[in-house]
């Protein structure tokens, strides 16, 4: 005798399981994004205009994580800081509803909102631990342990023929960096932080990681260089020896 109540729940389980399997699949997913987000990268969204023509503004990257706690930074590498303090002007709290919170929050597990983007910095590696830092020589670029380097990256004004319109010379701290941004004259970086705690400089424990992919638009979807042939020739500093 065939038991007709078995059969009419069958679709029914059916339903149940695959219910069950898609949100087991979702949650392994939400997982697997935040261990991605938390240690390997990362989504940030770039908030001015200092790393033109390099980054424009609302430009999305990928950051690499691995650095600089695994992977060591370089000269040239564009990294993404949080503000060592004083750099970033105080900003009011932003009031969002609960709703628009929990939304940026799921979005952000996957790399799709940067909602913490506007707390950090983004700018380019000129100077590493024990480097001397100076500006400019006579043709107009940045020196660094004594030799001149030429930067295809940086945007400077019709007429301007500096790296930098302002003078400096600074011998980078243990675990700190100089970091610059590529749009010289419209970038509040090391040079115009030394008032600050940090005395312009970023130590390298504030560093999130390496900006590695422009991911959007993807109409300018590219790898984003270190160039290393600009500090080919740029000795060692002399602590590093």
């Amino acid at each position: 005798m065939t038991d007709t109540t078995t059969q009419t729940r069958h679709p029914w389980r059916s339903v149940l399981f695959f219910l069950r399997d898609v949100l087991v699949i979702f949650g392994i997913a939400i997982v697997v994004s935040f261990v991605v987000k938390t240690f390997l990268i990362r989504s940030f969204f770039i908030p001015s205009a200092s790393m033109e023509q390099t980054l424009m503004i609302d430009d999305r990257v990928i950051v690499n994580e691995l650095v600089p706690q695994v992977v060591s930074v370089e000269h040239g590498d564009i990294v993404v800081f949080k503000d060592p303090g004083g750099w970033l002007p105080a900003r009011p709290p932003i009031e969002v509803s609960p709703t628009q919170a929990g939304v940026e929050w799921v979005l952000s597990l996957f790399g799709l909102a940067s909602p913490d983007s506007n707390d950090h910095l983004i700018k380019r590696v000129i100077g590493l631990p024990g480097d001397t830092v100076q500006c400019c020589s006579a043709e107009g670029q940045i020196i660094v342990n004594g030799v001149p380097i030429s930067e295809p990256y940086i945007t400077i004004p019709p007429g301007e023929t500096r790296a930098s319109a302002i003078d400096f010379n600074v011998t980078v701290p243990a675990n700190s960096l100089f970091v610059m941004g590529d749009n010289r004259y419209n970038s509040k970086d090391s040079r115009y932080n030394t008032e600050t705690p940090s005395k312009g400089f970023v130590g390298i424990d504030h560093v999130v990681g390496r900006a590695f992919v422009l991911s959007w638009p993807m109409s300018r979807w590219e790898w984003l260089s270190n160039y290393p042939e600009v500090f080919a020739n740029v000795p060692p500093a002399p602590a590093a020896q």
